[in-house]
């Protein structure tokens, strides 16, 4: 029993069928997933493509196709076919965020209205209250998991019935919203306070982080920063080599002016951000450095340098390129090892 919650640590001697180590922890996360490993791979704009979704699955974990990755319903219903070929039964999602500029209005319900029809049996929502989409999503079977930056949103989520909540720090590449409480403190709070399963994300980038979360109340992790390094991320080997290259000192905050802070990579165009936003400039000034498609851009030529690009501090763990399933192993085995140090402290 770890933080109070039911995560389990059997005898890690032996392998499973096929050579695959037994689990090593069973936790409300990997029961509601189906997973062997309490993590998922938390949606990446652009990025989170089938292959990459399929290959979380395979590696034991959950990935989340990014919605807002496809400009059209028809090619979003494409990559979830795919995702499921691949897949070969094993769980996946798809990420919604209902950012106003991601996602407005009918295309949100149509993004909705697609899951249900596909069948799709696992959602990560945030940007705003999924409350309106719950029925539906809750008729079909499929399982919601709201990701929030504080945990008052994640207490109001649980209210309206959300299956999982994943609260996040201020650690995080992305979207660490206002307060910028650091994920320990986060976490501690929201296990405290929540009576359904609970993620944590935020600087998550080693298996020891795994076991501190489990430790503190978690029942799993959110990592996205970590795996941006995978060789299934389809983005430049250029903008990878940046990142391996990276410590946990090379990100910075913007659009706090907006009231929509984002930890991204320090580079040219977020100086340029945060030099507009000191001026006082608006949106309109602003997104030329900041808009999604500069991004992908970046992403396919790999010139780190010239947009806004979601980087957490867990970069500082990103330090090779390599297959999904060989950073979920090596994931598992400094699980292992934070576990036997924590015995080795223990009086005899």
């Amino acid at each position: 029993m770890i933080g109070g919650r039911d995560a389990r640590a059997p005898d890690t001697g032996g392998t499973g069928s096929a050579g695959v180590p037994p689990a090593l922890f069973t936790t409300r996360v990997t029961e509601l997933f189906g997973i062997r490993l309490p993590v998922l791979a938390g949606g990446l704009q652009w990025l989170a493509t089938p292959d990459y979704v399929a290959a979380a699955a395979h590696a034991g974990i959950c990935g989340f196709i990014t919605a807002a990755s496809y400009e059209d319903i028809a090619d979003l219903k494409s990559a979830i076919r795919r995702c499921r070929e691949l897949s070969e039964g094993k769980p996946f999602g798809v990420n919604v965020s209902m950012l106003p500029k991601l996602v407005q209005g009918e295309r949100t319900q149509a993004v909705f209205d697609l899951i249900v029809e596909e069948n799709v049996p696992f959602v990560e929502t945030s940007g705003r209250n999924p409350a309106p989409y719950l029925p539906a999503l809750k008729a079909a079977g499929i399982k919601v998991v709201h990701k929030v930056p504080a945990v008052k949103y994640a207490l109001k989520a649980q209210a309206e019935g959300v299956d999982a909540v994943a609260v996040v720090g201020a650690e995080c590449g992305g979207h660490p919203g206002m307060e910028m409480v650091g994920t320990f403190v986060q976490a501690n709070v929201a296990a405290a306070k929540l009576s359904i399963p609970l993620l944590v994300g935020g600087g998550i980038g080693t298996g020891a982080h795994l076991v501190a979360a489990l430790a503190l109340g978690a029942d799993g992790v959110v990592v996205g920063t970590r795996f941006l390094v995978a060789e299934e991320i389809w983005a430049h080997a250029d903008y990878k080599q940046r990142l391996i290259a990276a410590d946990e000192t090379e990100t910075t905050l913007i659009l706090s002016s907006l009231r929509n802070t984002a930890r991204v990579l320090r580079n040219e165009a977020t100086a340029t951000v945060q030099s507009l936003e000191k001026e006082g400039a608006g949106i309109e000034a602003l997104m030329p450095h900041i808009s999604g498609k500069v991004g992908r851009e970046a992403y396919r030529t790999g010139d780190w340098t010239k947009a806004a690009l979601s980087v957490g501090q867990s970069v500082a763990f990103a330090d090779r390129i390599e297959p999904l399933a060989a950073i979920i192993r090596r994931f598992e085995d400094e699980a292992r090892a934070a576990l036997a140090r924590l015995k080795g402290l223990s009086p005899s």
